[in-house]
């Protein structure tokens, strides 16, 4: 049994890779996503899967989901309900690209990458980290309103970006993506619980704020991505519907962004000095930028 974050290559071939620059061309945004990201600090419906690679993530899910995997130690989060209470379960973790093959090769999906790229401004791109995020029919908990960058300040300079694809159909009914389009302008507001109270962070807002604070909801079929900004507001309501709401989130950042702390960035991860450059075995580069070879 391996530690994948050592191999910082696909490892099947669930994922083809392109040979040529038409082979890229193919994963590419338009400028009219690209604008609308910019704009309004999201892109929504980019798919990223086909029905083969949705059935191996979900079975790779229901297996690393087993404390028992005898990979397990190597999480740097693990909560199989982190809100704590059992009628709102919120199954949430960190890391398990290190130990499914799956899940280790999404992150070298074509499609995602060229997006991640182009987002960033057509910039080389490293792996932050990996979330998993489970709503169980009936009793699936919240996510309640954040900015991921509130969580992310022992990184600087604030280049990231997240990617959000659901494993199952996303709906309002059983918890979909909430967005509040526009607000990655609002600047960095504290951090909320994750699976506290939905509108803990309104009382951090400003009158202005919460004016503007018109969330839209973002349903998807399984299989189709939505990107954001780190400042974004964003949540999703309880899952009281007959339906699971399973999803994974990659997380990204510009090639060159700096270590801000002198503690471990992740648990289970070697310090990198602050203000040293986030690389080596945890943040590989996953694109170089333009059209690769």
């Amino acid at each position: 049994m391996k530690d994948l974050a050592d191999f910082h290559y696909p490892l099947t071939e669930l994922f083809p890779q392109p040979k040529t620059d038409a082979d890229w061309k193919q994963y590419r945004l338009s400028k009219d996503q690209i604008d609308f990201f910019h704009e309004n600090g999201y892109v929504a419906d980019v798919r990223l899967l086909d029905e083969k690679q949705i059935e191996a993530l979900k079975k790779a899910l229901d297996e690393v989901m087993d404390p028992a995997h005898p990979l397990h130690h190597l999480f740097h989060e693990f909560h199989s309900n982190e809100s704590g209470d059992p009628n709102k379960v919120l199954f949430h973790s960190l890391g398990h690209w290190r130990i499914a093959e799956a899940f280790h090769d999404v992150i070298w999906n074509p499609a995602f990458r060229m997006a991640a790229s182009q987002l960033l401004g057509d910039r080389p791109v490293r792996f932050w980290h990996d979330q998993l995020f489970c709503k169980p029919a009936h009793h699936g908990g919240n996510v309640a309103w954040h900015q991921d960058y509130s969580y992310w300040t022992r990184t600087v300079e604030m280049q990231h970006l997240t990617c959000w694809c659901g494993l199952d159909d996303a709906t309002e009914e059983n918890g979909c993506l909430q967005y509040v389009p526009g607000s990655h302008r609002w600047g960095l507001l504290e951090k909320p619980a994750l699976a506290g109270e939905m509108d803990g962070l309104m009382a951090m807002m400003s009158d202005e704020q919460k004016a503007g604070f018109k969330p839209v909801p973002i349903p998807l079929k399984a299989g189709h991505a939505a990107f954001h900004h780190p400042l974004l507001v964003h949540g999703s309501f309880a899952n009281d519907s007959g339906y699971s709401r399973k999803a994974f989130v990659l997380n990204v950042f510009a090639d060159g962004t700096l270590s801000d702390s002198d503690e471990p960035l992740l648990a289970g991860v070697p310090v990198i000095p602050k203000g040293e450059k986030m690389k080596g075995k945890f943040f590989p580069l996953v694109f170089e930028g333009g059209l690769e070879n």
